[in-house]
């Protein structure tokens, strides 16, 4: 493959209802990976829960679109992050460092209003040489 081609992964998933979305689950180009946004939702729908299950989802969610372009978390150089409620930050960083103490990224986090029921958002960077 070339380095300089595009690939976008899934724009219509189970995330989002079967709908289709006006944005790629991620892009590969050449070799980083940029996966949009992944908020706490299974088959289109937010879970019920608090910050720390919302976060376990979020990440589940980033793995599986992660393996869409054969990365892990491993890959992950670069993470934003929203938080509904910046009281909710320790509890985040429970969870994260969790999935990430072995290969932490660089990370921003910042609290911005979310979507309803929705406690945490992310996008990731990931980079993975195809060579």
């Amino acid at each position: 493959m070339s380095k300089n081609k595009l690939i976008r992964f899934d724009i219509a998933d189970n995330q989002a209802g079967g709908q289709r979305r006006p944005f790629a689950k991620a892009v590969r180009a050449g070799d980083y990976v940029y996966v949009s946004g992944q908020v706490p939702t299974v088959n289109g729908e937010v879970i019920v829960g608090n910050i720390v299950a919302q976060t376990e989802q979020v990440i589940a969610n980033i793995k599986e679109v992660l393996a869409l372009a054969d990365c892990t978390l491993e890959h992950v150089v670069k993470v934003n992050a929203w938080l509904d409620d910046a009281r909710d930050f320790s509890s985040f960083n429970a969870v994260f460092q969790k999935h990430f103490i072995d290969h932490p990224p660089a990370r921003s986090t910042v609290q911005s209003p979310m979507m309803v029921d929705v406690k945490v958002e992310m996008d990731v960077i990931a980079y993975k040489p195809l060579d």
